[in-house]
């Protein structure tokens, strides 16, 4: 997929901007992966780069939804388990404290925890950053989403995926446990025993098949993805951005939660959103018989 906020991305000096491709167009942040050669598959400065403009999104007023996609024929082949290219770049080339890379040793041992450390650091802090970015955040699948790449994926509050896209749980093909957040994500998604399979077996699941099952929101032409994209995240953000970040909070903590907490949340939240200027904005249009104008804060 090749969208226009790519081709207005503004050229950077660090070579991981090349990567991960970043531009606000109407209220909305595109972050678009940029390794098409390698299918998309993550390396450590992608990873962290991700994180950075998901955090960004969160605290930057003019952002009031995202879109996650991929140039090229994946969307994302997962973490790069072959050390993809290093930029150096200051931030982005650098790992964070207390990471290693799994295997790697120091006097001639490896070191115990470091793949459970790699683990929390890297690929649970990106899919950690997608659930709690406080704006809703969109997947336009292009292509096959596998491992760490369909986790990316579905840790987004909508997922659109174009006709082509497949998902993978390709973890047991490499002998592996799913990490990523997998076995946190699906059977909230579409429940314990459809997750064991995909999990299981490992086989690639068509678009249609992911949107039966529950995983994917709307399956359109790969030619129709960038503009329905559009035109969701922009719907999005137009609308009460307080407001969707506090019930995409409920929503999220929702299945981790007895009833009486999460009646109390569902208090509190709607506490807190009463303060904002957009909900005195949907009550008053709502008494006015008129539509509303959200300014999101």
């Amino acid at each position: 997929m090749t969208s226009s906020p790519e081709k207005s991305a503004a050229k950077s000096a660090d070579p991981v901007d090349s990567l991960v491709l970043h531009a606000t167009d109407n209220h909305v942040a595109w972050i678009t992966l940029n390794r098409p050669e390698a299918l998309n598959a993550i390396t450590p400065d992608q990873r962290e780069r991700l994180i950075q403009h998901l955090s960004h999104a969160s605290c930057d007023p003019g952002v009031r939804a995202v879109v996650i996609t991929a140039t090229g024929r994946g969307f994302c082949a997962g973490a790069d388990l072959r050390g993809g290219p290093s930029t150096g770049g200051p931030q982005a080339g650098e790992r964070v404290a207390g990471e290693r890379v799994a295997g790697e040793q120091v006097a001639g041992e490896r070191v115990a925890g470091d793949v459970a450390r790699m683990i929390r650091l890297g690929a649970q802090r990106l899919i950690g950053a997608v659930l709690d970015c406080e704006k809703p955040v969109i997947a336009a699948v292009n292509g096959t989403a596998a491992g760490l790449g369909a986790h990316l994926a579905l840790a987004c509050d909508l997922v659109l995926a174009a006709d082509s896209a497949k998902f993978i749980e390709v973890f047991v093909r490499r002998g592996l446990v799913p990490d990523g957040g997998g076995a946190y994500l699906l059977p909230r998604l579409i429940g314990p025993q459809r997750a064991k399979e995909l999990m299981f077996f490992g086989d690639a699941l068509t678009a249609a098949d992911a949107a039966r099952l529950g995983l994917v929101n709307r399956v359109v032409p790969a030619d129709d993805l960038e503009k329905t994209a559009r035109d969701w995240a922009e719907r999005l953000a137009t609308g009460p951005t307080r407001a969707l970040a506090l019930t995409k909070q409920l929503v999220n903590a929702s299945l981790d939660t007895d009833r009486t907490t999460a009646f109390a949340a569902e208090a509190a939240a709607q506490e807190i959103n009463m303060t904002t200027a957009d909900a005195n904005e949907g009550v008053a249009a709502f008494t006015e018989r008129r539509t509303p104008h959200y300014r999101g804060h």
